[in-house]
C-alpha cells in the first residue's frame, strides 16, 4: 500500500482500486492511492457496449484503472469510469502505481537503516524528490545514474543522502529510454491473419540479441503500437527501425502492405 497523498482525488484523475461487490446497478471500488476510500462505478460507466451482466466486465477483486467523473467529499461520493479509460492509459496508470509501490519500499529500506520512521523519510527525501523530479522513482533513478548530485541539488542532509545513494546503487536500474510507433498491417489473403503473425514474429526474433524490451500490441485489427524500451535514444530508435523494416519485408513478401501512422 502506497501511503496516500490527499485525501481525495481530483476530476479527471485516472486511480488505481480493487472491486469489492457488485450490484445490479453497478460496481463498488475500493481506491488504492487514497486510503481505501469507496468510489462506485455506475453500469452505465462499464463499456463502451451493452452491459447485460456487470460480471462479464469486472469481478469482485480484480484491480482495475477508473477515471474520476465527480467528487463529493461531504457525502464521501466518488463516481468513477471504466469506459472512459483507455488501454495506453490503463498500462501508463499501472506502471506509475508500481513505480510508486518500489518508491515506497526503497523510502521504508533507507528509514529502517537511518532510523527514522516512513514519514519522515517522505517529508525529508520523498516529497523534495516528488516535487522535483515529477516522482519519487524518478528521483532514485536519476541517483543510480548519476550519484548524489540529484541528492544535493535538493539540499538533502548529508545522511540521508549516503543511505538513499548506496540504496540506488544497489536496487535500482538507470531510466531507459522509451519510444512508440503506431502502424497499420493489412494482408487480405485467406490466410493473412497467420501472415501478420509471422511478419511480427521474424521482426521480433530480428532483435532478439539486442538490450531492449520490445511491446507490439494490437489498438484494434489493422492498427498496432510497436513500443521499445532501451538505454538510450539512439539505440531505441535503430532497434524500432529494424522491428518496422523486418515486419515490412515479411508482410509484402505475403501480399500485404505496412503504413506508418501518426503515434
Amino acid at each position: 500500500m502506497v501511503k496516500p497523498r490527499k485525501d481525495y482525488p481530483e476530476k479527471g484523475d485516472l486511480a488505481i482500486g480493487t472491486v469489492t461487490r457488485i450490484a445490479n446497478h453497478g460496481a463498488y471500488v475500493q481506491l488504492d492511492e487514497y486510503d481505501n476510500k469507496e468510489g462506485m462505478i455506475h453500469i452505465s460507466e462499464i463499456a463502451l457496449s451493452w452491459v447485460r451482466n456487470i460480471r462479464n466486465f469486472v469481478r469482485e477483486n480484480q484491480k482495475i484503472v477508473a477515471k474520476v467523473l465527480r467528487i463529493n467529499p461531504q457525502k464521501g461520493f466518488i463516481d468513477l469510469s471504466l469506459r472512459r479509460v483507455t488501454e495506453q492509459q490503463r498500462r501508463q496508470k499501472i506502471q506509475e502505481w508500481k513505480r510508486a509501490q518500489k518508491a515506497e519500499k526503497l523510502l521504508e529500506m533507507a528509514a529502517t537503516k537511518i532510523g527514522k520512521t516512513l514519514d519522515e523519510a517522505y517529508t525529508e527525501v520523498g516529497l523534495k524528490l516528488e516535487s522535483a523530479y515529477g516522482s519519487i522513482y524518478n528521483g532514485f533513478e536519476l541517483v543510480s545514474e548519476k550519484g548524489t548530485k540529484p541528492l544535493e541539488d535538493l539540499g538533502i542532509k548529508k545522511d540521508w543522502i549516503a543511505i538513499i545513494s548506496e540504496i540506488a546503487e544497489n536496487y535500482v536500474e538507470p531510466p531507459k529510454v522509451n519510444i512508440a510507433r503506431t502502424i497499420e498491417m493489412t494482408c487480405w489473403k485467406r490466410a493473412g491473419i497467420d501472415a501478420i503473425k509471422k511478419a511480427f514474429r521474424e521482426a521480433i526474433n530480428a532483435v532478439q540479441d539486442e538490450e531492449t524490451t520490445v511491446n507490439i500490441y494490437t489498438l484494434g485489427s489493422p492498427k498496432y503500437r510497436i513500443e521499445i524500451s532501451a538505454d538510450d535514444y539512439k539505440q531505441a530508435e535503430t532497434i524500432l527501425e529494424k522491428i518496422i523494416n523486418t515486419a515490412k519485408t515479411s508482410i509484402e513478401n505475403e501480399g500485404g502492405k505496412l503504413e506508418y501512422l501518426k503515434s
